[in-house]
């Protein structure tokens, strides 16, 4: 049996005022579903927009949802942590699915979410045929796949953040190990292909956001694994994106980088914006560890046909010292520290 959810009376009043009311609880159970905007919210509820943004601001002071910003548009989602939002979480479990007024929601909300896919679809289809060339110069995505989750086992992941998240690759594969995950692109359209993934794969427990992995936009310490997937060979300074990740880690949590070992294959910087040649064993280890982080693995994974053309993939898998050392009564310290 679930955990029950304390609240004091006064937080559980202001949870039922925000939540009890018509739209405001049809907005939370769209927002449930994944990440919407205000343009979204206003088709499949039919509304106004100041309408609905006066309840998301509502539900926003309430902390029961999440709002981020992607270039003009603004992006809502119910929160994934906090009592509150898990009180809703709740409340939204015994809403009939058979309900009149759901059943249209969720009608409407499957075409903005086909209309999202397809956009992506055409985006990606535009530029599939240079990353099908990429994908044959290395091991199989299958292999790399096998030895991702080899390396992390089955340690539960209460926190996942993927930097260039791109299609959202490494959110679908990780999905049955983290409890919430947060990926991270430049690129808009890529976002809007991970979005319609995310979408396909039914995961509503990630999100995407478009920021710079070199400058985040979160607090540190706060991720128990940090994945960098085929990320760093596209910077002049790796060790920046490295150092940046490494903040982002709780104690003891890990950070995964996948990339490419050194290569020769000079057409790649003009024709797939590649900066880095691939990363040898000794950089990339003194970068982690320059980041305060040890070096637990490294695999590589060579491609399926032999010769000069074929790209051989490196994992490497590093963690944070540091451990929380509690006891009853005591402050919570960190080894390590003075």
């Amino acid at each position: 049996m679930a955990e029950a959810i304390r609240l004091g009376l006064d937080a559980l009043v202001d949870v039922l005022k925000a939540a009890g009311e018509p739209t405001r609880l049809r907005l939370l159970a769209l927002l449930a579903a994944g990440d919407l905007t205000v343009t979204d919210l206003t088709e499949i509820l039919g509304q106004s927009q100041p309408r609905i943004s006066r309840h998301l601001k509502l539900l926003g002071e309430a902390d029961l949802i999440d709002r981020y910003q992607e270039g003009a548009w603004a992006y809502f989602r119910l929160r994934q942590d906090g009592k509150a939002a898990a009180l809703v979480r709740v409340l939204l479990t015994h809403a009939s699915q058979n309900d009149p007024v759901i059943l249209r929601d969720g009608e409407r909300l499957l075409a903005v979410k086909r209309q999202r896919a397809e956009r992506a679809q055409a985006y990606f289809s535009r530029n599939a045929a240079e990353w099908d060339e990429l994908r044959r110069l290395h091991a199989a995505d299958e292999e790399v796949d096998a030895a991702v989750i080899k390396l992390l086992g089955n340690q539960p992941v209460n926190s996942l953040l993927d930097l260039g998240t791109g299609t959202g690759r490494m959110l679908e594969l990780l999905s049955r190990l983290y409890r919430r995950a947060i990926g991270v692109d430049a690129s808009r359209d890529m976002l809007s292909v991970a979005r319609a993934n995310l979408d396909r794969a039914g995961i509503t427990k990630a999100s995407v956001r478009h920021a710079d992995i070199l400058n985040l936009p979160f607090e540190g310490q706060d991720f128990d694994l940090v994945t960098i997937h085929q990320v760093l060979h596209f910077f002049d300074q790796p060790e920046i994106a490295i150092t940046e990740a490494a903040r982002m880690l709780a104690p003891g949590g890990r950070l995964m980088v996948i990339d490419l070992a050194p290569h020769g294959l000079e057409y790649l910087r003009d024709e797939h914006a590649h900066v880095r040649l691939g990363f040898s064993h000794q950089s990339m280890t003194d970068w982690l560890r320059k980041a305060g982080l040890d070096v637990e693995q490294t695999v590589d994974l060579h491609p399926g046909q032999p010769g000069e053309k074929g790209l051989t993939v490196t994992i490497w898998l590093a963690r944070d010292p540091r451990r929380l050392i509690s006891s009853e009564g005591a402050e919570t310290v960190l080894a390590g520290e003075v």
